[in-house]
């Protein structure tokens, strides 16, 4: 899928807006009339885009017809995920002293993306953000599997079957945890309610994944539905509008974060205003593709380095230079953001690029031997 500017605006404010909120391990990166406190929905925002996203690149050639090469696939997401999440593991490991929190999870719970599933909140926080990748990865694993299944003999009763299931097996999860486990203790143990919503409800994969199937039905419809696609398409401001209107009710909703009502409806409320979002920036004719913000296009590609690195950035400036920086609003800003985007513009230049290339080459190669047979000699040496 080519580039689409609306996606990358939406990429940029979501990114933005994770760190604008995780500044809290430093004090506060400044204050946004109160959206500092809700940044934690740009992962949710993250989820949606990836579910559309990967969605599409996997649903395209299973509506074509064409055999689905699963070991491309999973080639490709290795090339793009684990240069730079090892490396930034490794420095988390190798240097203690720079990690945010001192209590950290195993390695091999890193190495195998179940931090989300068996973190111990109270005592390991460093790298705790790392949850969400987690997620992403598990759905990586396992959505290429359920679309060839579901490929194989299309039917719309079936796929809305897997997304009612799916939708509502969240839903009694969160559900039962909230009842059995934070109820209570709501007005006990304030630590062990907290621990029981992150460990139970907020951080395992099985409780978030509506962010994702929304991302995918979107590319459902856009793949199998492309009239109907298009022309909705045709109203994308109205969706966007009706999108932020979700959304709103959705942050209304979850003034009480972690209240039952926000536990239980909040999260699939909270998706589909962003997939209205998503919706309305896939389309050129929507006020998203239209809009130039300066910046947005570098934020929306280096958003996975500034994701992975910038608790380590916001640690380490703070204590090498903290009591200069902190409490001079703009100057505090500025000196927190500029380390951060430095940080991560290393990474993605040092980093990213150079193994998305050789990705380039690699998947290159094996299409050309699997379409030939053999592979030409200078195309070895190339």
């Amino acid at each position: 899928m080519n580039r689409l500017p609306g996606l990358d605006l939406l990429r940029a404010i979501a990114i933005a807006w994770v760190m604008i909120f995780h500044s809290y391990i430093i004090g506060g990166w400044g204050h946004y009339g109160g959206i500092e406190k809700i940044g934690w929905m740009g992962v949710d925002l993250f989820f949606v885009l990836s579910g559309f996203l990967i969605g599409s690149q996997v649903l395209k050639p299973l509506a074509e017809g064409h055999a689905f090469s699963f070991a491309d696939f999973y080639l490709r997401r290795a090339f793009r995920i684990l240069p730079v999440y090892l490396l930034v593991v490794a420095v988390y490991f190798i240097w203690p002293s720079m990690r945010e929190y001192p209590g950290i999870q195993p390695l091999w719970q890193f190495l195998t993306f179940t931090v989300n599933l068996l973190i111990d909140v109270e005592h390991n926080l460093a790298f705790s953000h790392v949850w969400s990748l987690c997620v992403e990865e598990h759905f990586y694993l396992l959505f290429p599997l359920l679309a060839w299944w579901l490929a194989r003999r299309p039917s719309a009763p079936r796929f809305i079957a897997v997304c009612v299931a799916v939708v509502v097996g969240g839903m009694f999860l969160r559900g039962y945890i909230w009842l059995h486990f934070m109820e209570p203790v709501k007005d006990v143990d304030q630590n062990s309610y907290g621990k029981a919503f992150l460990e139970g409800i907020y951080y395992p994969t099985w409780s978030r994944l509506d962010g994702l199937l929304t991302g995918v039905v979107l590319a459902v419809l856009r793949t199998y539905r492309p009239a109907w696609w298009s022309r909705w398409g045709r109203r994308a401001n109205g969706v966007l509008l009706a999108g932020m209107v979700v959304v709103g009710l959705a942050i209304w909703l979850f003034q009480d974060r972690t209240g039952f009502a926000a536990t239980l409806l909040g999260y699939p409320l909270l998706s589909l205003g962003m997939g209205l979002l998503v919706w309305a920036g896939a389309h050129e004719n929507s006020v998203l593709a239209h809009a130039r913000v300066p910046g947005a296009g570098w934020l929306a590609m280096a958003s996975y380095s500034l994701y992975l690195s910038h608790k380590l950035v916001f640690h380490g400036v703070e204590a090498a230079a903290g009591r200069w920086l902190d409490g001079h609003g703009l100057a505090t800003f500025a000196g927190y953001a500029l380390a951060v985007l430095a940080t991560g513009a290393v990474l993605h230049y040092a980093v990213e690029r150079p193994f998305l290339k050789l990705r380039g080459h690699v998947v290159g190669l094996r299409s050309r031997r699997s379409f030939t047979g053999t592979v030409p000699a200078q195309a070895d040496a190339a």
